[in-house]
């Protein structure tokens, strides 16, 4: 027998290969294990997921809470697995606020895809904002459709930007984000004050003083030629420097649509007050539509300086007060 392979060699070799396949088998079924184990945290829903389960993603919320609360709600099984996939697929600067909607029982990866993603699974809600609306009102109809709404955010946002706030029809999905609703709402209103741009550039009025006149004649009055008749008898009134005395101011201070002013009212100190200061308000006291917007810069010439509203519905002139106040005791008292 060769001196390189006695007996002691050959035990020493045999039991290296046995040891060799003892942790060869060992890593692999290790190895196995760690593949499975990965397989289902990445791979296998949770057997505990509810079909039609909702989630609502706030904005600003961290990774780890999202997957705590996908956690809670049975969507997945483990908050870290939810960081570490977003992250590795690089969702994890890009996951999108809103209401998400899990029909069928999904995957971790699939759930991070959905989420990084913005594909909510809820159709957008057709929200429609009516002429002459405030941002009361606007926000007031959001908080009712959209599910998750943040109202108090929302109105500091909208108050803002009262007057140019376009009513009309939008479609919007929970969750979108407060200013991008705002946008949407102020972009629609600039393609709409463009189609008159002629009009409102030879007015030599400013576009917020058309704004602010346009609001006060959608809560005014109804259709354009009413409309433009009282544009014309309130610029009549602001070129004598007459108080404007608008009803409907009141019902904007006040956040009532429909308000009927007291006394006390008329006396106040409210800068929107226009039976005590000269003067368009400070700002608009509704969103107007196209029409209004129109009215405001195609006033009537008239020699009227009162209008009222008939308990017939109808509108009545006067040129004077004493024209007023007959236009009264016949049509409203």
């Amino acid at each position: 027998m060769s001196p390189f392979f006695n007996k002691h060699s050959i035990e020493r070799i045999s039991r290296a290969t046995e040891n060799f396949r003892f942790w060869h088998v060992i890593f692999f079924t290790g190895f196995a294990l760690l593949l499975s184990i990965l397989w289902f945290l990445v791979f296998v829903p949770s057997h505990s997921f509810e079909k039609g389960t909702v989630v609502f993603v706030k904005p600003g919320t961290s990774l780890i809470d999202i997957g705590n609360e996908l956690a809670s709600k049975n969507i997945i099984k483990s908050p870290f697995i939810f960081l570490v996939l977003s992250r590795i697929s690089g969702y994890d600067t890009s996951l999108q606020p809103g209401l998400y909607l899990f029909s069928v029982a999904p995957t971790p990866l699939s759930v991070v895809r959905k989420i990084g993603t913005g594909d909510y699974g809820i159709s957008p809600i057709r929200v429609t904002f009516f002429e002459g609306m405030t941002s009361f009102d606007i926000t007031r109809v959001l908080e009712e459709k959209l599910p998750g709404f943040s109202k108090e955010t929302f109105l500091s946002l909208a108050t803002a930007q009262e007057g140019y706030l376009f009513p009309d029809t939008y479609f919007i999905s929970p969750g979108t984000e407060n200013q991008y609703i705002i946008d949407r709402l102020k972009m629609r209103f600039d393609e709409q004050i463009k189609t008159i741009e002629q009009l409102v550039d030879v007015s030599e009025k400013s576009e917020n003083e058309i704004v602010i006149m346009a609001s006060l004649l959608e809560r005014e009055a109804r259709g354009l030629a009413d409309k433009q008749m009282i544009a014309g008898i309130l610029y009549n009134r602001l070129d004598i420097d007459q108080r404007l005395q608008v009803d409907a101011v009141f019902g904007y201070i006040q956040k009532q649509n429909g308000y009927t002013p007291t006394r006390k009212d008329l006396e106040s100190d409210h800068p929107y007050n226009t039976y005590k200061f000269k003067g368009l308000p400070p700002g608009p006291i509704s969103n107007p539509g196209l029409e209004s917007l129109l009215a405001a810069v195609t006033p009537t010439k008239t020699s009227y300086f009162y209008y009222l509203t008939g308990n017939d519905g109808l509108m009545y002139y006067g040129k004077t007060f004493e024209d007023h106040k007959r236009n009264r005791a016949l049509y409203l008292d």
